[in-house]
């Protein structure tokens, strides 16, 4: 398979792929998420491709079935939410609609790359039985959600990244979605802390601070890649902290998404 070909026909429908195919902290998704606004997520013209190339390897099958279960969620989400009447004030109705159709584009292409082994959409339910009562009546609770989705899905995709380490062009597609789900939760951070008027919540995460639904206990974590780099090159603990998300696990990820599935 010839990447470069495949980056020119991804180029052909979405001018800004090639871009989007670099590594990025939190910190600049956000400022690239206004800039990038209306460029598609992974064309699902490509699915087909990944199919023929990737859809015989057994790992690869079962991690882009976790992935479709967890895009589904989130496509199922917004699809409710964006329908909803009256619950997105007409300020941020461009930023959850552009939202909605990369995740409708997310489920597109994992569901064309899986064919016949795609696993059946499941029924969601928003609430969590009652844990967030009106999810798309009341903006502030739909946020919420937002984010901790959005987060879930980062951490998700990097925790699965390893296993993909022998099909290095779909393991790419992977981390072009994970790219568009960190610019996601970076921007729901930033709308959450604009509606209540909190400075502490920002776009990435200190720490362990400043995020309101904590998806993962240990944000504070200096290790990476075995090696504990907290001082490396003069930067602060607080600074190393912001530049990586941390991985969830399979296991860590569905007792988060089972909360919402019926």
């Amino acid at each position: 398979m010839n990447i470069f070909k495949i980056i020119d026909e991804i180029q052909k429908v979405d001018g800004d792929a090639v871009d989007r195919l670099e590594y990025a902290t939190r910190r600049s998704f956000l400022t690239k998420f206004s800039r990038n606004l209306s460029a598609a997520a992974v064309p699902a013209v490509m699915a087909t491709i990944v199919n023929k190339a990737y859809a015989q390897s057994p790992a690869a099958i079962d991690v882009l079935n976790f992935a479709l279960t967890l895009e589904y969620l989130e496509d199922e989400f917004y699809k409710m939410g964006n329908a909803a009447s009256g619950l997105i004030p007409s300020m941020y109705q461009t930023v959850f609609r552009q939202i909605g159709k990369h995740e409708d584009q997310h489920v597109k292409f994992l569901a064309g790359a899986l064919g016949a082994q795609a696993v059946a959409k499941p029924t969601f339910d928003f609430s969590a039985g009652g844990a967030f009562p009106n999810p798309f009546s009341n903006f502030d609770t739909f946020v919420f959600l937002s984010h901790a989705f959005e987060d879930t899905g980062v951490r998700a995709y990097k925790g699965q990244a390893g296993n993909l380490i022998n099909d290095p062009a779909l393991l790419e597609y992977a981390l072009q979605i994970h790219s568009v789900e960190a610019r996601h939760a970076a921007k729901a951070r930033a709308i959450l802390s604009e509606i209540r008027g909190n400075a502490d919540i920002k776009p990435w995460i200190t720490l362990n601070e400043g995020s309101p639904a904590q998806v993962y206990a240990g944000d504070d974590n200096t290790v990476q890649g075995g090696v504990d780099i907290n001082g490396i090159a003069g930067k602060s603990k607080e600074a190393i902290t912001e530049a990586f998300d941390e991985p969830l696990t399979k296991d860590e990820v569905l007792a988060i998404a089972s909360l919402f599935i019926v």
